[in-house]
């Protein structure tokens, strides 16, 4: 597909959010819209991490769009492949497909000033947009680790959100490197197929049991003829999740139970009390992301599996140095080191107002937006899963939905009243991060004794959102003009660039 020349709103990304965005535009006859994405096919994340065990943490009926949930998922915790699956029905069956461009990334966008819209270059050719969404997430960039002499490995060496399926692991000594949300689920599936596996552990992960079931024929024909049915499982699904938020956000000692469920888990799966020693966490269940699995345990147990706590020192051509001086021999290294979450790559190539890009924007004080959704010095830019959106309990489909209102609103507000931009003021924007941070301090993401990617470079925790999310939808329901500078249409703007 050729790219128009000019459009209303540009839509980065076809996963959830860009998806979402381009569904409820839709909705609201905003069709002067185009979403470009960098993959070959819809589904974001979804699309990228198609690891042995990819798998939904989140429960199926509260993973989806409120307004197309899904009947037919197979089991409570849907895997990947599932998921995608649902994402190309969503965008097939609400018409949206045809909008979007795939195979093209945004290499550049720059506020002009002057025509007020953005001037955007991509691989597939460039465009104008009056406003630029952003729906890339803060999961779509692999952050490999700088270890000394990695690039000399001469195995086959790769992140797991890009996964070689070429590379046969039968029989093979393979290496993981992490032991997160990814590598949870990995390491279970490797075991059953390589000679031997060495799991390289910097921090132990609260790991707590993964009650999934497999949803029956006759359930899922109730779930498919019964629409309020489904609603009460999603509403059911939700508040049980929500009942987290004390234990995360004021009141640690309410996860006891929990943590106690996670210790139980750990000691069905292990035996040894050295093994078991070495998997026990030292810092407070929620402090990192609280893992779901019923089977690392026993995979970590199993006699063709090494636990590796001491740190990497370097990669060698055929193995891995640790800190003691002994090499572990590889023939295949598994990196699930996550991504970059508090350092958006995309931030680098979107320029405001004053010529800075978001990256520079930030570099001071780290990531901060209005409602997670504006910037200041970024007219008619709106990031999906901005900074402080993220969540450590529930369905970031909730949160993404709850945006995509405030922005349709704000798109109705410019419309109705004739403006060409908004911009959040800068006093609005600095109150509104300074009440999350001060929030932020009393949790158990900053008080729980533990380093983990919530936290920025300056030990700020610019992922997570610190209250409730029906708060944040609430927050959200409604553009709030009184926050933002809205400019009027400047009579000698470049009109027909946005015609």
């Amino acid at each position: 597909m050729t790219l128009p020349q000019r459009v209303e709103h540009l839509i980065v990304g076809a996963g959830f959010a860009g998806l979402c965005a381009a569904i409820k535009l839709t909705e609201d006859g905003e069709t002067d819209y185009l979403v470009i994405d960098k993959g070959h096919d819809v589904g974001g994340t979804w699309r990228d991490n198609t690891y042995p065990g990819a798998c939904c943490d989140v429960p199926s009926q509260l993973y989806s769009f409120s307004f197309a949930r899904n009947p037919e998922w197979t089991s409570s915790y849907s895997p990947q492949w599932e998921i995608q699956d649902y994402l190309r029905t969503v965008a097939r069956v609400y018409g949206v497909r045809d909008k979007i461009v795939l195979s093209t990334e945004l290499e550049h966008a720059e506020w002009d000033d002057e025509a007020q819209l953005w001037r955007c270059r991509t691989t597939s050719g460039e465009l104008t947009a009056r406003t630029l969404i952003a729906g890339a997430g803060g999961l779509s960039e692999p952050r490999l680790p700088e270890i000394e002499g990695i690039d000399g490995f001469e195995g086959a060496l790769f992140h797991s959100a890009r996964w070689d399926h070429s590379v046969a692991l039968a029989g093979k000594r393979v290496a993981v490197i992490g032991t997160g949300a990814s590598a949870i689920q990995i390491v279970p599936e490797v075991q059953k197929v390589a000679e031997h596996l060495d799991v390289y552990q910097r921090t132990a992960p609260w790991v707590i049991p993964r009650n999934d079931r497999v949803y029956s024929r006759p359930e899922r024909a109730a779930l498919r003829r019964l629409p309020a049915l489904s609603k009460l499982y999603r509403t059911g699904i939700y508040w049980a999740h929500e009942g987290y938020v004390p234990m995360f956000t004021w009141q640690p000692k309410l996860g006891k139970p929990a943590q106690k469920a996670a210790l139980v888990n750990l000691h069905k799966g292990i035996t040894d009390p050295e093994l078991r020693a070495k998997v026990t966490p030292s810092f407070r269940l929620g402090c990192k992301r609280v893992l779901r699995s019923n089977t690392y345990y026993p995979a970590l147990a199993a006699d063709n599996v090494d636990l590796v706590t001491d740190s990497i020192a370097r990669v060698t051509p055929t193995g891995i140095v640790t800190a003691d001086g002994v090499e572990h021999p590889a023939d295949v290294v598994v990196v699930a080191t996550g991504f970059w979450t508090t350092e958006l790559p995309i931030a680098e190539r979107i320029v405001g107002r004053e010529g800075r890009s978001l990256a520079e924007e930030w570099a001071a004080g780290g990531m901060a937006a209005y409602k997670g959704t504006t910037v200041h010095g970024f007219p008619n830019l709106f990031m999906m899963v901005g900074p402080n959106t993220g969540q450590g309990h529930t369905s970031m489909v909730f949160i993404i939905e709850a945006q995509v209102a405030y922005i349709r609103d704000a798109v109705r507000t410019m419309r109705r009243e004739g403006y060409a931009a908004v911009e959040p003021h800068v006093g609005a924007q600095r109150r509104w991060n300074a009440n999350l941070q001060r929030r932020m301090k009393h949790t158990v993401w900053n008080t729980g004794g533990c380093s983990s990617w919530y936290l920025d470079s300056h030990g700020r925790n610019t992922t997570l959102w610190p209250k409730a999310t029906f708060t944040f939808r609430r927050l959200l329901s409604r553009f709030d003009p009184a926050a933002y500078v809205m400019y009027a249409v400047r009579p000698d703007a470049d009109r027909e660039a946005v015609a």
